[in-house]
């Protein structure tokens, strides 16, 4: 593994390869870490000087629908992810305090699937086109390591899809659910080791827990992996996902959300908030062995994206944008790394590796009037561009048995530039760009106290730039915002590991420090302005303690906890004009959040497992004026695996939230119509059925 998790990893994945589930061999068993150890993957995890969290995933016996990404990482330490159940928002997933802010889509994490780009350029991820139902394990780098990456990247999500089984599969699976939330999927694998494939395709459609947010979409996954030889995997992937209706009820005020959580406002159906999105990506990545010292990592991926999206106003003013925002963006890139290991006196590895990325979008961004609900007069027609261009290199070398040191540097240029065609006496020319350069150093070091405990230490700068969805809109409306800067970050971080028989404990205290953070200025309807802060610091502590699957008549408890300090280091102005004192709480921030759970195996092919999830408070705001309540949920499981008419089956249930809760699953940062909250569900049943052949 390429201890130094980041650089290159859009080629190769430096996370543990091997899926972490230990499945006894008396019960399938839902997904848990192993701790154990003893394979080369678990050992090289093990050692690596970063902190991260790798959950498998077994589309077959997961006591789940497999929609979200939220079902597979809550309580997974220095990480949150709020489920807004609004699908035309997508989720909101922080790492360490980074990416708490935004208020759509993914912003502040970098995002990957089997090692393609699912961050744009720009900065701006989806997590939504990750298709769970094929995948085989889901990995989270926190910390310095990941700035490594590049742009945006205050945290990294990977998802691996599993391979091809040798042999062939058949597979399908139901579910239904509350609120009206019904999913069918269906796969087939073919083929054998030297040329496999897998197609997955499934379908969801919900009523959605509040009002007008009923949602619908397919998604389509499929993977081709043929090895011509013992040195060449060449993986072909395809990857289509179609949302034509995702209803957006918009956000509550404290009191909408107390009294009635469930409403949706009557602006949300008087201009039919909506969004439809329908995107379509091929990928190619082709690992080569030169030899036994040299490896070729390479990747090509383009894919197209096109987004109508209907905000709470009609955007009729002559200078407005419109109320109704439509995409159409082709994107795609390359990458190149090359590995070569080093022969040393001493015996003990030493290795380098350097590559490049190129990353390009082009983007028809038009808008119209909302007329209640329909598109009317062009208001807004320019082509935007991003590109991204980075170059990197890494050392990993074992100075001795005990000692590894891991040092990388990566150069980023982003750009991003507007031509405007629509220019008038209202309308004045907006073209423009911005360019924003960085370096991007790390170093690390692992200390090898005892074949069962390390001691890790690792230092790193990053930046993140502004999306192009956060440029295009200035305070006063009068055209993109071409003076909001980048933010650049420092991160520092010491961490442990100890393993022992069935157990493992990790920890990690981490300190970062961002200047001209990119915060949200002001939020109404739907649409959002933004400027740059003076500092930010995110400081805090998390540790997670994990055991081996439970045999049969056994169980596994596993805790995790993560301290989250993050505030605003110096005072600053929004752009209203609102003071925001120094020592203020960075709103979307829990500071502190924890789970305790519990998997047990009570008989033969049964497992059963609760949860109980917990967060601090999170304030709405820059001015820590409103704040969304602490919570605790908790939430139980279970399935039965058997076997019936020459066929594998396996029977779930989960019910969500047992105690009927109400809480806000996610804020709207700085609402300026004060809407901060968007309601989570209230106890929800769901059952489903999964058989392969």
């Amino acid at each position: 593994m390429a201890a130094l998790a980041g650089a290159g990893a859009a080629v190769q994945p430096v996370f543990a390869q091997t899926s972490l589930t230990t499945v006894s061999a008396d019960a399938p068993t839902l997904a848990t870490v192993e701790v154990s150890g003893g394979s080369r993957e678990a050992q090289q995890r093990f050692d690596a000087a970063a902190s991260h969290t790798a959950v498998a995933v077994d589309p077959m016996r997961t006591a789940g629908p497999l929609t979200q990404l939220s079902e597979l990482l809550v309580g997974q330490p220095g990480v949150v992810v709020q489920d807004r159940q609004n699908y035309a928002q997508d989720l909101q997933i922080a790492v360490r305090g980074f990416g708490s802010r935004s208020t759509f889509g993914v912003r502040g994490v970098r995002i990957l699937v089997d090692g393609i780009p699912a961050t744009m350029p720009d900065g701006q991820g989806q997590a939504a086109t990750a298709q769970l139902a094929s995948a085989a394990r889901v990995d989270v780098l926190r910390g310095p390591l990941a700035q490594q990456y590049g742009n945006a990247a205050g945290g990294v999500l990977q998802v691996f899809t599993r391979d091809p089984l040798p042999g062939g599969r058949l597979g399908a699976s139901v579910a239904a659910g509350a609120y009206g939330l019904r999913t069918a999927g269906a796969s087939i694998d073919v083929g054998d080791r030297q040329l496999g494939g897998l197609l997955d395709i499934a379908h969801l459609r919900t009523d959605g827990w509040r009002d007008h947010s009923a949602a619908e979409r397919t998604h389509l996954n499929g993977k081709l992996v043929a090895r011509p030889s013992a040195d060449t995997t060449v993986t072909a992937l395809l990857n289509l996902f179609d949302q034509p209706r995702a209803q957006d009820p918009l956000g509550l005020t404290a009191a909408q959300l107390r009294t009635a959580p469930r409403q949706a406002l009557a602006v949300a159906y008087a201009f039919d908030t909506r969004k439809a999105v329908d995107q379509q990506q091929l990928g190619l990545r082709i690992e080569h062995r030169l030899g036994p010292r040299d490896r070729l990592d390479a990747r090509l991926y383009g894919g197209t994206r096109g987004v109508t999206q209907y905000l709470a106003f009609s955007g009729a003013a002559a200078n407005s944008a419109g109320g109704v925002v439509d995409l159409d963006r082709r994107y795609g890139g390359v990458g190149l790394a090359w590995t070569h290991t080093v022969p040393t006196a001493s015996g003990l590895p030493l290795s380098w590796t350097v590559g490049f990325d190129a990353d390009r979008l082009r983007e028809v961004r038009r808008g119209f009037v909302n007329n209640n609900g329909t598109a009317g007069a062009l208001r807004r027609d320019e082509t935007d561009r991003a590109g991204s261009t980075d170059l990197y290199a890494q050392l990993d070398w074992t100075v001795s048995e005990r000692w590894r040191l891991l040092a990388g540097v990566r150069s980023s240029e982003v750009r991003l530039a507007v031509a405007d065609r629509l220019i008038g006496p209202a309308n004045p020319d907006d073209s423009g760009e911005r360019r924003y350069r960085q370096a991007s150093p790390t170093l690390g070091a692992v200390w090898t106290v005892a074949d069962s405990l390390n001691l890790y230490a690792n230092l790193g700068q990053g930046f993140e730039t502004p999306t192009l969805a956060e440029l295009a809109y200035s305070v006063g409306n009068d055209g993109p915002n071409f003076a909001l800067d980048s933010s650049r970050s420092r991160q520092a971080e010491l961490g442990v590991k100890w393993r022992g028989g069935v157990h493992r404990v990790e920890a990690a205290v981490f300190d970062a420090k961002s200047r001209r953070e990119i915060v949200p200025a002001a939020t109404v309807n739907g649409r959002t302005v933004y400027q740059n802060a003076d500092a930010v610091r995110r400081r805090g502590a998390e540790i997670a303690w994990m055991t081996a699957a439970p045999r049969v008549g056994g169980w596994a408890p596993r805790a995790a906890y993560t301290w989250l300090d993050a505030f605003f280091d110096s005072p600053y102005a929004t752009a209203g004009g609102a003071p925001v004192a120094r020592g203020n709480r960075l709103p979307g921030t829990a500071r502190h959040t924890a789970l305790l759970g519990v998997d047990a195996a009570p008989a033969a092919g049964w497992t059963v497992g609760a949860d109980l999830a917990l967060s601090a408070r999170v304030f709405a705001d820059d001015q820590n004026s409103e704040a969304a309540p602490g919570y605790g949920t908790l939430n139980l499981r279970a399935g039965r695996g058997f076997r019936a008419a020459g066929a594998e089956w396996w029977a779930w249930a989960r019910i969500d939230n047992l105690l009927d809760r109400t809480h806000a699953g996610s804020v709207i940062v700085n609402d300026g119509n004060r809407r901060f909250y968007e309601s989570a569900p209230g106890r929800r049943l769901t059952i489903g059925l999964r058989a392969t052949l």
